[in-house]
């Protein structure tokens, strides 16, 4: 690599890539396909601008519910790098064709983003002038297109651009939970290409609410923070933390796939029903303090410099139900018993391989409980 170092090579990678792991879940077959209603329809670009700044195309937070929004929370944040966003406005300068997006058109005749916001985003950027806080000019382009912003454009430009048709599919929902599960369907299937959404980008997008903003509020504490680090923009932090607490609480409920036991698990709480919320943000703190005293960052990665999601749940899990038991480990106790799992062949074994197996989560959950009960 020449032009950026192994450490943005990564960064690069959290952004654009998913694991097999996450791969295999989200081509995952659906245990039931429901049908939707939908149309076509074109849309001229400046259209589209002229909607979105009005509002009456809408782009959903991530992972938060609004209650005015029939299906909010299905979109991630903006993630296109600028090369992408010049190449796709150069692309409609040249009248080349683009990808065609999905709406979904809610009762109040709003229409709410399934799959294209990042080139609406990128188009109403380049009509404002504005991108990140600076001026969006061109960049990435053709020499004759350098520099150019909206503005800027030959009428020719600025009305080939303007006039540019996108094809839209517009998703027709009711507002009952079945049409919502439809559209969320259809959002997983088109999951492929370009930045593919992680299993918990989508997750969120089923069941935004306070549950989801539970665990973003546990994502930013320090304790935590020192041992993950930097904070995932694929939100596979918060995933990690979701892991933790489902299997906490409800461990023994635990059937692959692991996606679906995530799905039904925030499904159920939500909106933190039979949640005791201090309770667990508590224990979670705690065991992160204590795993930070004991062995730092290196506490939840197994040789590599990447977290190790099945063992940091193990050692999360038994840790906090020590604590939960009132009984006080020293940072000397809880080094002695990272080290001794890591030796351990079996838990090798069970965070290594097919790491979601009833079994192996089984395994290491019990393995990591027992030591943790054990010590004095």
């Amino acid at each position: 690599m020449t032009e950026f170092d192994d450490a943005d090579a990564r960064s690069l990678d959290e952004v654009d890539n998913l694991t097999q792991d996450e791969l295999a879940a989200v081509n995952e077959a659906d245990h039931k396909v429901l049908p939707v209603t939908y149309s076509g329809t074109d849309f001229d670009v400046e259209g589209l601008v002229r909607r979105l700044n009005r509002a009456d195309i809408a782009i959903p937070s991530f992972g938060h519910g609004d209650p005015t929004l029939e299906a909010a929370g299905f979109q991630r944040g903006f993630v296109w790098r600028r090369p992408q966003m010049d190449r796709f406005i150069e692309s409609l300068l040249l009248g080349f064709p683009i990808p065609g997006i999905i709406l979904v058109q809610q009762q109040d005749k709003r229409y709410l983003v399934l799959d294209g916001q990042q080139r609406l985003r990128t188009l109403a950027a380049f009509y404002s002038g504005v991108h990140a806080g600076i001026e969006f000019a061109l960049q990435n382009v053709a020499d004759e297109y350098k520099g150019l912003t909206y503005k800027t454009l030959p009428a020719p430009l600025r009305r080939q651009l303007d006039n540019t048709f996108i094809q839209a599919t517009i998703v027709k929902t009711d507002g009952t939970g079945e049409s919502l599960e439809a559209v969320y369907q259809v959002f997983e299937r088109l999951n492929s290409g370009g930045t593919q959404l992680t299993p918990h980008e989508i997750r969120i997008a089923l069941y935004p609410g306070e549950m989801v903003d539970f665990i973003s509020g546990l994502n930013k504490l320090p304790e935590w923070r020192n041992l993950y680090g930097k904070v995932s923009p694929r939100v596979r932090d918060q995933e990690l933390i979701l892991r933790i607490i489902a299997l906490f609480m409800s461990a023994d409920e635990y059937e692959r796939p692991l996606k679906t036991f995530l799905n039904d698990f925030l499904g159920k709480h939500r909106h933190l029903e039979d949640v005791d919320v201090e309770q667990i943000q508590t224990l979670f703190e705690q065991a992160a303090a204590l795993l930070n005293s004991a062995a730092g960052r290196s506490a939840i990665r197994y040789q590599s410099n990447q977290v190790n999601a099945a063992l940091a749940e193990a050692l999360f899990v038994g840790l906090m139900k020590r604590i939960q038991a009132g009984s006080n480990l020293s940072p000397r106790a809880v080094r002695s018993i990272v080290d001794s799992l890591s030796n351990n062949k079996r838990m090798t074994a069970a965070i290594s391989g097919s790491t979601a197996s009833e079994e192996n989560i089984k395994t290491r959950l019990n393995l990591a409980s027992s030591a943790f009960r054990r010590t004095r």
